[in-house]
């Protein structure tokens, strides 16, 4: 006797193969037989007739790192189909981290990630936070898998502290040992986020140190990339040739928000020459970070919060910040605040910075200093991409076989990017119907691709003795309504989502149910 019994559906499996009709029988967590299976007996029967059943989807690059924790049920993924969370992004994350570190990451991107408050409340207080500790946070407390990356970030502040140096031979072989152990404890690869503080430290030469410290276990190197824009996007896709080929390591891209006539041909070219890249990528023309990243110059933001805190207040320092400020990365005027933690500043959420500054009687540049001041730099923005995708870049990338997708998707704040609602709903509705993709390529970029990526071998594919990941729904029915303006809104559509072998939405209606596991490469 199966415990669930799908029957009816067409299969789409994850391997860009055609659908099929099959039942899918589940016994525990595991799917135990696909096929004609209508007479079987079963605890509990669903009927798929018209309906499609798919792996669930993985999201590569998501920044649910606290989110998840404070919201367990989490229904921005459960919603898409989105069954698993790769965590640790961009260089700066939640473990291994001793207590200092921790501190500061979680004020660091509390723009992001939902801060210190939700740390506390969340995470246990001890000296050192390891990857097994932060990975057994997840198992069976939250309705979807998680996987982490080891933070760069992380590995760096640990040894040599928010220092812009080169780090020692004795101080290199220190962050090697953090790595190990890390990815012995259940990490998937290292990630860099090579715009933010203090991963942004790290040079070529550490990096590949590093990288050799995973490439053995099959990890892979994850990275927010010096540069997206079209002065300097060779240059970063250079950079992570060198690391590849000399550490002897996969690397993948995070969110590639590039023009890809420039782009493709060299990632073809990579590919061509025997490096192991990929991408990941969200649909959306605008980007969402932290405040401080976005408008502030490198020099402001060394040695800390606290450091830079002091720095806004000194007139001196905002005099010398006008320069900067006249030859932004992009223009300020559009950048839209999407989090501020300080309450008297809250009132400009939603804003975009010229409005907020008017409203305020201040310049750009005072508000933007005043407001992270205010907030202890807890700030979270949204900024259109200038000079890097149009829609059609987007389709492009798409098409790309190196590509997969990663929502990027941000949870605080009462205007988030709409990317973390919608992004998979998007790809799986919109871009469906429009003929982007086909439903099986769509399931491949989103199920079957990320799994083989992430050595998650008992994901991303409908096949007997898998895990069972699995979901149920008709693709006519599938929309995003998470906008700009509302970023909140729940995708629909989604009918059956089924994680370990248990429903956590059962006809379109949350269960209670935490199944999810803590993920290790297999």
């Amino acid at each position: 006797m199966f415990d669930i019994l799908i029957h009816g559906g067409r299969i789409v499996d994850g391997t860009g193969n055609p659908w099929y009709y099959a039942d899918v029988g589940i016994q525990g967590e595991r799917i135990a037989a696909i096929g004609s299976l209508a007479s079987a007996d079963a605890r509990h029967k669903i009927d798929a007739t018209d309906k499609v059943v798919a792996p669930g989807f993985i999201d590569v690059h998501v920044h649910g790192d606290l989110a998840l924790l404070a919201d367990p049920l989490h229904e921005p993924a459960i919603r898409q189909g989105v069954t698993t969370y790769l965590l640790g992004q961009d260089g700066v994350a939640l473990a291994p981290a001793s207590a200092a570190t921790l501190d500061f990451m979680t004020r660091y991107t509390a723009g992001f990630s939902g801060g210190k408050s939700w740390a506390d409340a969340h995470i246990p207080k001890r000296p050192w936070l390891t990857m097994a500790d932060y990975l057994a946070l997840f198992d069976r407390n939250c309705a979807l898998n998680v996987a982490c990356l080891v933070p760069n970030g992380n590995v760096r502040m640990e040894v040599i502290g928010l220092a812009t140096r080169v780090p020692s031979t004795e101080e290199l072989a220190r962050m090697e040992g953090i790595v190990r152990r890390a990815m012995a404890d259940g990490g998937v690869g290292l990630s860099s986020g090579l715009d933010y503080i203090p991963s942004r430290y790290a040079g070529t030469q550490e990096l590949i140190a590093l990288c050799r410290e995973i490439a053995p276990q099959g990890g892979v190197y994850v990275s927010h990339m010096r540069g997206y824009s079209p002065e300097n996007v060779a240059a970063a896709l250079d950079e992570m040739e060198q690391i590849a080929r000399e550490a002897g390591v996969a690397v993948h891209i995070s969110h590639f928000n590039s023009i890809a006539e420039q782009v493709l041909p060299q990632i073809d070219a990579m590919r061509a020459r025997g490096i192991d890249v990929t991408f990941d990528l969200y649909c959306y023309l605008a980007g969402s970070s932290i405040l401080g990243m976005v408008a502030l110059p490198p020099w402001v933001q060394e040695g800390g919060i606290d450091a830079t805190l002091a720095r806004l207040r000194d007139r001196q320092v905002r005099e010398k910040l006008k320069e900067s400020f006249a030859s932004p990365r992009g223009p300020l005027e559009l950048v839209k605040l999407s989090y501020v933690a300080a309450a008297e500043y809250q009132k400009y959420e939603g804003k975009t910075l010229d409005q907020a500054a008017r409203e305020a009687g201040a310049e750009i540049l005072n508000f933007v200093c005043d407001v992270l001041d205010a907030s202890n730099m807890a700030v979270g923005c949204i900024a259109p991409h200038h000079s890097r995708r149009t829609e059609n870049d987007t389709r492009a990338m798409m098409r790309h076989p190196a590509m997969m997708g990663g929502s990027d998707g941000i949870f605080t704040g009462h205007f988030p990017h709409p990317r973390g609602c919608g992004c998979f709903a998007r790809y799986l509705g919109y871009y469906v119907r429009e003929k982007v993709w086909t439903l099986e390529e769509c399931v491949q970029k989103l199920a079957g691709h990320p799994a083989r990526r992430y050595g998650l071998k008992e994901r991303g594919l409908l096949r007997e003795k898998m895990a069972a990941d699995v979901i149920v729904f008709s693709p006519e029915n599938v929309h995003d309504r998470s906008t700009f303006e509302r970023g909140r809104e729940l995708a629909t559509g989604m009918e059956h989502v089924i994680v370990n072998g248990e429903l956590v939405l059962h006809s379109g209606q949350r269960t209670r149910a935490l199944p999810g596991r803590a993920l290790k490469m297999s």
